[in-house]
């Protein structure tokens, strides 16, 4: 785009002109503020759980100054010179964005697990394009992927402000038209599209986050913020007595603390809660636009402050990367103190990236001289280039390995009794193997019975002998459906009807559940509707089965208490039917094959202690609850992990297909063991 294609050329505003600011050094101050919160989250320390909110601040400085350099062009020449914009836009985000972009894939490439290579080059080719955001997006609302961070996932935020510098140029012209030229018109219609923006993506919180986290039209607001802050001009401030301004400024400045502080997982977020440092923000900006005695700005104007301000566009591109790709390097969380030498690792760097990079660039007159299609042109150049990389860098990771050439005793399953014996390398013909290990999951998944987050009908699916009159329910959460392969192996073989009740993180205990701080009402109203429907028609046999110990659950999260007197009331509910309990398989940290691919001739490298895969207080408070409730408990963890090791590979048995589920294949060859209790459990003799 060119100047060529710049708006026609109308009168200037007859109101009080829109001069451009001049430097702001408590928003540099800001800025620092954002990037050390984020820096500080991200390395796990402090107890800075809401340290996520940096990015807020952020998003509404940056609608602050993109708007107050647009409406000075507009009061200046009445018209915008679109191609100009863009050129600029380019030559300030873009190079330090794509070095780190491609310092990030080789490093990927070379350090990261096998097995993360293809993701993480394909997450580099969104990154490339500028809409890294969309893909997390559509990432985080499948259910079924369980993956290790990307070392571009920071990139989310980056990807919305482009596609906002994108498009509110234009937005802000139609605007300021049909305003004619009025701030205060203008300035009232951009706060009628931001509330629109907030109640989409207040609404979009609970309905489905992960697209009200990442999405341009969701966040739109918290940049249109800043953009209502600039239309209204510092004449507003000056109203307010200064030392008003200066408290409400302080007040501001804590608001975006006290959110840092007090918000974490379990926070609904964005929602009403980013109101809170958005609000925060807004304030420190819109109110030190004049000079303030006592206010905060003093402080965010000192230079050390200011330094950390200057290069902490640099700092935020840098820091993830650095975290990440050691932590999936080594196979395993890092001890904490490296996350803090790796974040002190990231200020030099940044400082490097920042004079070598990102400054020459944006100062080169020779850059600033061409054509704005020229700048637009080489920006495309790069993107290309890069993805270019990457797709190469994809059809390498192809051709590695992802087994040890030697094959494994297949002989050897996971039914076998006694101790299992664990595989110590990856056998070629492992079982699903590594590259198929994600798609190693029940029938019931394609078919469609297990439901997901927004379903709460009933839907039952029957399979085995479905003429028979011998019944047993399934019912539970992902960790139920994990058991459908060994349950549907038993009512093929002994004539009897299965019929699958599993929803995506909804367990069958009776007790409340949030999702990413959302309650989640859909699964209350499912569970319920199930019960009503297994008393309607009682089975001979309900089988339950659940993550216990919920990750991200507010209020400290669930207690085994409480989760025991939750196991109790649902086994009291259905006490038509006999109930057995399976007890919860260990959880071994991270997705194995993530590991197994960079140990291929020395698979127990990935062995996890059972002390902390398997929760012995959780496993014990569920079963005496059970018990005591007239359930049956069984667990089958001794298949699973001997007295000092949970292993990954038996014979040539792949046994989690993540990090707390049994692949289809392992859950199948547990249905021997499993077959003693249901035979029981239904009258059936000892003896087929």
């Amino acid at each position: 785009m060119t100047s060529s294609t710049a708006a026609p050329q109308v009168a200037a505003s007859s109101s009080a002109p829109i001069k451009r600011a001049p430097f702001r050094t408590d928003i540099q101050g800001l800025r620092a503020v954002a990037v050390l919160l984020v820096l500080v989250f991200h390395t796990g320390v402090l107890g800075l759980e809401g340290g996520y909110v940096g990015v807020d601040v952020f998003f509404v400085i940056s609608g602050f100054l993109i708007t107050n350099h647009l409406l000075s062009s507009l009061a200046r020449d009445g018209r915008l010179d679109f191609g100009l914009f863009y050129a600029r836009r380019v030559r300030r985000i873009l190079p330090a964005s794509f070095v780190v972009l491609v310092l990030t894939l080789v490093a990927s490439a070379v350090f990261m697990p096998p097995a993360l290579r293809p993701s993480t080059l394909i997450d580099a080719v969104w990154t490339a394009f500028y809409v890294p955001n969309l893909a997390f997006a559509v990432e985080g609302t499948e259910y079924l992927a369980e993956t290790a961070p990307s070392p571009y996932q920071h990139y989310w935020s980056l990807g919305v402000e482009e596609q906002f510098y994108l498009f509110w140029p234009l937005v802000l012209f139609v605007v300021w038209l049909i305003a004619r030229k009025s701030r205060r018109a203008t300035a009232a219609i951009v706060a009628v599209l931001m509330l629109i923006s907030f109640a989409v993506g207040w609404w979009l919180t609970y309905r489905s986050q992960p697209w009200a986290f990442f999405s341009l039209p969701t966040r739109a607001w918290e940049l249109g913020a800043g953009a209502v802050i600039a239309i209204g001009g510092p004449a507003l401030a000056e109203r307010i007595h200064p030392v008003i301004r200066a408290i409400l400024a302080w007040a501001g400045l804590a608001a975006i603390f006290t959110a840092a502080l007090l918000f974490d997982a379990t926070t609904a977020f964005p929602g009403v809660a980013a109101l809170v440092p958005v609000l925060g923000t807004a304030a420190v900006i819109f109110l030190l636009q004049v000079e303030t005695p006592y206010s905060p700005g003093r402080l965010l104007s000192l230079r050390p402050v200011m330094w950390v301000g200057a290069i902490s566009y640099s700092l935020y591109l840098v820091h993830w990367p650095l975290q990440v790709i050691p932590a999936a390097a080594a196979g395993r969380p890092l001890d904490p103190v490296w996350p803090i030498l790796l974040a002190l690792i990231a200020v030099p760097l940044a400082w490097l990236l920042y004079e070598f990079v990102e400054n020459p660039v944006r100062r080169n007159r020779w850059l600033s001289a061409l054509r704005p299609r020229w700048n637009l042109a080489m920006a495309l150049g790069a993107s290309g280039a890069s993805a270019a990389l990457a797709i190469t860098a994809i059809g390498l990771a192809g051709t590695v390995p992802s087994d040890s050439g030697r094959q494994g005793d297949a002989s050897v399953t996971v039914a076998d009794s006694g101790e299992p014996r664990f595989t110590d390398f990856v056998p070629s013909n492992l079982e699903p193997s590594l590259a198929e290990v994600s798609d190693d999951i029940p029938r019931i998944y394609p078919d469609g019975c297990h439901l997901d987050v927004s379903q709460t009908g009933v839907q039952r699916c029957s399979y085995g002998d479905t003429d028979s009159d011998t019944v047993v329910a399934l019912f539970g959460d992902s960790h139920a459906a994990q058991w459908f392969p060994a349950l549907e192996r038993l009512a093929i073989e002994h004539s009897f009807r299965l019929d699958s009740y599993t929803k995506s993180s909804c367990p069958s205990v009776e007790v409340p559940i949030t999702t990413r701080g959302v309650p989640y009402s859909e699964c209350e109203t499912w569970r319920n509707a199930v019960i009503q429907h297994l008393n309607a028609e009682p089975p001979q046999l309900v089988v339950l089965s659940n993550m216990a110990n919920q990750p991200d659950q507010p209020d400290g999260g669930l207690t085994p208490t409480r989760w025991s007197d939750g196991v109790r009331l649902v086994v009291d509910r259905l006490a038509l039917s006999e109930v057995l309990v399976i007890s919860d398989t260990p959880n071994v940290g991270a997705t194995p094959a993530i590991c197994l691919s960079a140990h291929l001739d020395d698979a127990r490298a990935c062995d996890v202690d059972p002390k902390t895969a398997l929760d012995r207080e959780w496993i014990t408070a569920e079963a005496d609850a059970a018990e005591s409730a007239g359930a049956t408990v069984v667990a089958l963890d001794d298949r699973l992990c001997a007295p000092n090791a949970c292993g990954m590979i038996v014979g040539t048995t792949l046994l989690y297909r993540d990090a707390h589920h049994l692949t289809a294949t392992a859950a199948a060859q547990l249905a021997e063991p499993l077959w003693a209790h249901l035979r029981r459990l239904l009258g059936w003799p000892s003896l087929d």
